[in-house]
């Protein structure tokens, strides 16, 4: 990571160049690679500018394709050579869970500030595992919960905060999404637990959970249930397609982990003597909803509604009478989040793309000595505890206590983990 000045030679600001590692190049490393390269051009006051310099990937295709047309200077197919080149000052990790902890490990014990997506292990011993090595080596982590940054829900976090909807009592969220409702749909490595870890659990409601936890507060305390709607599925093999690809008379093989999950959960105290609880619920077999993450939060003094598949608005209800009672649909501007770096004004919607730049920016920002406003592996940690007290809850039906996890801010301030020093 270099620093330099525009060539004026006067009151020029510092810029900060930033080479960019990518592993796996697959949907989600396409989408990080044109995170980082929007983020002059939406940032520009920031200074940063991110350079592709290496991709890895085991598919040779994918690996001329990082070169060739997103722009990287080299590629490999070993990961280790990314984490071993000295251009390299951040490394985005986009494979898939079941590498998550060994790349993570290698990354901060090779000094590199990572961006990985999650879960960032199959369990929760295997993200601690990633969380003891990043705090180990100082690196700065951003977690691939990009639905935080929509401004409907920055808005609904400050809502809440300032104390507009008064004392919050109750909340339901979801995570409704049809990739799997298919019969048909191929037995990919997020239905086997070897490489996925839990099913709609880990997949789905982690969002869910790091959302709720982002917005209102931490859980801690936890019942669940699950369940397998499709234990059969077409045989896919790794690699050659996503999990939403359909095969007509395959081979059958067995799905391995759950299709839904709901829980009920228990919120912290809020310095008031009482907590907030909530209902939970994921399904990747749901026939209707196609990305269906949202939520509703309910006040002594509001409540507030707000769904991804309608993403740029939100549901407000401030006050319990007067003449109006009831919802107003407050659409996307540019005083929500940072929905005016996009568009100018409200009804031009802003897209899921656009979350991941937001992303990047946080990341890098804090990579750079400001601000720690990013998710950390530590808010990971603290959602893969929630998700795997559920899942202990879902085999025996108790109610399971949430370990608190030290370092986890959820956003509400900057981390106190060393700076960006590194590089």
């Amino acid at each position: 990571m270099t620093s330099t000045t525009t060539n004026n030679g006067t009151s020029s600001s510092a810029t900060n160049d930033i080479g960019v590692g990518l592993i796996s190049v697959g949907w989600m490393g396409k989408l990080h690679s044109r995170a980082y390269q929007a983020v002059p051009y939406v940032y520009p006051e920031t200074g940063i500018r991110p350079r592709l310099v290496h991709a890895a990937d085991t598919a040779p295709d994918r690996v001329v394709y990082a070169r060739e047309v997103l722009g990287y200077q080299r590629g490999s197919s070993d990961y280790r050579e990314v984490l071993a080149d000295p251009e390299v000052d951040v490394v985005s990790i986009c494979a898939p869970n079941a590498l998550h902890r060994e790349i993570g490990v290698a990354a901060a014990e090779a000094g590199k500030h990572f961006w990985i997506e999650k879960p960032v292990g199959r369990t929760v011993t295997e993200t601690a595992a990633v969380v003891a090595a990043a705090r180990a080596a100082g690196t700065v982590t951003s977690i691939g919960y990009n639905y935080r940054h929509a401004p409907a829900v920055e808005h609904s976090r400050e809502l809440i905060a300032s104390g507009a909807l008064g004392r919050i009592t109750n909340v339901r969220a979801v995570f409704f999404s049809g990739y799997g409702a298919e019969p048909k749909g191929a037995l990919s490595w997020r239905f086997q637990r070897q490489l996925a870890g839990s099913g709609a659990l880990g997949d789905l409601l982690s969002h869910v959970v790091d959302l709720m936890q982002y917005v209102v507060g931490p859980m801690v305390e936890v019942t669940a249930l699950t369940s397998t709607i499709y234990t059969e599925r077409p045989i896919l093999p790794m690699g050659s397609a996503t999990h939403f690809a359909v095969i007509e008379d395959g081979e059958l093989g067995p799905v391995e982990n759950e299709d839904y999950a709901a829980a009920l959960v228990r919120f912290a105290d809020d310095g008031r003597g009482v907590g907030a609880v909530g209902t939970l619920e994921a399904s990747r077999t749901i026939v209707g909803p196609q990305c269906g993450l949202g939520f509703e939060i309910y006040g002594t003094d509001g409540s507030l509604v707000w769904n991804f598949e309608r993403m740029n608005e939100l549901r407000l209800c401030l006050g319990r009478g007067g003449p109006h009672q009831g919802y107003t649909t407050v659409l996307g501007n540019p005083h929500l989040g940072d929905y005016g770096r996009f568009q100018p004004g409200p009804g031009i919607a802003m897209g899921y793309d656009d979350l991941k730049v937001i992303e990047a920016k946080k990341f890098l920002v804090a990579v750079t000595g400001g601000e720690r406003w990013n998710c950390s592996v530590d808010d990971a940690l603290s959602a893969a505890e929630v998700v795997a007290a559920a899942e202990r809850s879902a085999a025996d039906g108790s109610w399971q206590k949430v370990p608190a996890v030290p370092g986890a801010s959820f956003g509400r301030e900057p981390a106190s983990t060393p700076g960006s020093s590194h590089g």
